[in-house]
């Protein structure tokens, strides 16, 4: 007998405030079998703000009550609980490697504007994701 486990997805997103496309994805995601949905928020200070800066803490704390506002919604698209937090990392790739490290991840889901001209909205930014070995999905 065989017991399937349940997938962990790690949902990345620069909005605390999750889009309804963001709502449909994990409806959608959720809808194809047991999933355990993770989501990490970019710390929305400027990037050039240093880790240990207090703006970068204060935007990060603000991110994270919006999160905890929204995360009935999320978790009625889920249909289940969903883990939430506002990472202290601005790069996607950082805040995803920080994550892996310290949890088991199963696949991305990358929620992030494709249009713009800053460096983390970057065409190649699953590529660069590749070398953790889970696959990638970009939500338009």
């Amino acid at each position: 007998m065989t017991v399937e486990r349940r997938a962990r997805v790690l949902v990345v997103t620069d909005r605390a405030n999750p889009s309804p496309a963001l709502l449909r994805a994990i409806a959608s995601r959720a809808a194809t079998g047991d999933v355990q949905f993770r989501l990490v928020v970019l710390n929305p200070a400027r990037a050039e703000v240093h880790l240990l800066h207090p703006e970068r803490h204060d935007k990060a704390f603000e991110a994270e009550c919006v999160l905890l506002e929204t995360l009935p919604h999320l978790e009625a698209a889920a249909g289940g609980r969903v883990i939430g937090s506002v990472s202290v990392r601005h790069d996607p790739v950082d805040a995803i490697e920080e994550t892996i490290l310290s949890e088991p991840v199963d696949e991305i889901m990358l929620a992030l504007p494709t249009a713009g001209s800053t460096w983390r909205l970057r065409p190649d930014l699953p590529h660069r994701l590749q070398r953790f070995g889970v696959p990638v999905t970009r939500l338009s």
